[in-house]
């Protein structure tokens, strides 16, 4: 089965044509980081109106990537939760009609549960393992049982992952994206030269959870109170020790899933997925005899061939969407119960 995934959840406008779920023919990315650099963060009304300019010519330019015509996609999905509401209409609306011209299936795709479906597109994990979810939006802990049932163990009570790298750089005025700036700088500088602490959560009622806006409260606006009285007061540093303390957080609950659930097994998905650091931790787990899968860096980022992929699980299943759905910016389902 040939399908074509659509992506417009954010400020990525992107479509890919993947085959049989993991066979990925063509994966176009079109990028708006350098339209919204200006303003250090997204636009949501930017974002709608460059996706309604370009999803076109980037669905043309899939298929065309694949050396196919559109008469030889067999369906078409799209990513219709969560996301920026007014970007996701855009690709949504689009899929529909192209979908309804054709004859063909449809389905309406979760933008989260694609992010933990890329890595098995290139490294097959056997159910259950464990899924970790980093991105600007979202940080999750949980169990993968199936393609599309999962059980959450932990989550963000406040701040994601990758919104604190967002905030920090933006508040230090070091660069958009934020998260990428920081990684680079990070990599030059003491991971030691501040010492920030980790969140005090309450070990029962909150033992896999994470939170980051204390961490990025203390990294904005008491970062003398942390400095440890030696260190040259750098950006590199005050990025390496901001990295440290916001994955070790991470690490520390994903190590006591680990061990409460007995999984062998573990992949991440997300944007911050592809920070270096966070990957160097999770590979190490490796040497305790786990196996770690990870999606290429073109797959961190928002992108429609794992949405196309996880498309095919579903359509295999007899499982289409009819063409009354609609997009939602929010979801329940990475919610603990």
């Amino acid at each position: 089965m040939t399908i074509l995934g659509i992506e417009t959840s954010c400020d990525e406008c992107s479509a890919a044509v993947v085959r049989d779920g993991t066979e990925i023919l063509s994966n176009i990315i079109a990028t708006q980081i350098e339209l919204h650099k200006p303003y250090l963060g997204v636009v949501p009304e930017l974002a709608s109106r460059l996706h309604t300019e370009w999803i076109g010519q980037v669905v043309s330019a899939a298929i065309a990537g694949a050396d196919m015509k559109v008469d030889d996609i067999d369906a078409i999905a799209v990513t219709n939760r969560p996301g920026l509401l007014g970007a996701l209409l855009v690709g949504l609306n689009f899929a529909k009609g192209l979908a309804a011209s054709r004859g063909i299936p449809f389905i309406g795709i979760d933008h989260i549960r694609a992010h933990l479906y890329a890595s098995q597109m290139e490294h097959p994990l056997e159910y259950p393992y464990m899924g970790i979810l980093v991105s600007g939006g979202h940080t999750v802990i949980c169990k993968v049982l199936g393609y599309d049932e999962i059980e959450v163990l932990g989550t963000t009570i406040d701040d994601a992952i990758g919104e604190a790298f967002d905030k920090v750089a933006k508040h230090y005025d070091l660069g958009y994206p934020g998260g990428v700036i920081i990684d680079r700088l990070a990599k030059n500088g003491d991971s030691h030269a501040y010492l920030f602490p980790g969140p005090s959560l309450d070990r029962t009622e909150h033992p896999y959870d994470v939170s980051y806006s204390g961490l990025k409260t203390a990294v904005i606006n008491q970062k003398e109170k942390f400095w440890n009285g030696t260190s040259v007061q750098t950006p590199e540093n005050l990025a390496a020790s901001f990295q440290r303390s916001a994955v070790g957080i991470l690490m520390k609950r994903v190590m006591k899933a680990l061990e409460d659930t007995g999984l062998t097994r573990l992949a991440a998905g997300g944007g911050v997925a592809a920070n270096s650091l966070l990957r160097s931790e999770l590979s190490a787990l490796e040497k305790n005899g786990l196996t770690v899968a990870f999606p290429s860096m073109k797959l961190c980022t928002d992108n429609a061939a794992m949405v196309a992929g996880l498309a095919y699980e579903y359509l295999r299943d007899g499982r289409a969407s009819g063409f009354d759905i609609g997009a939602s910016p929010r979801v329940t389902a990475f919610k603990k119960n």
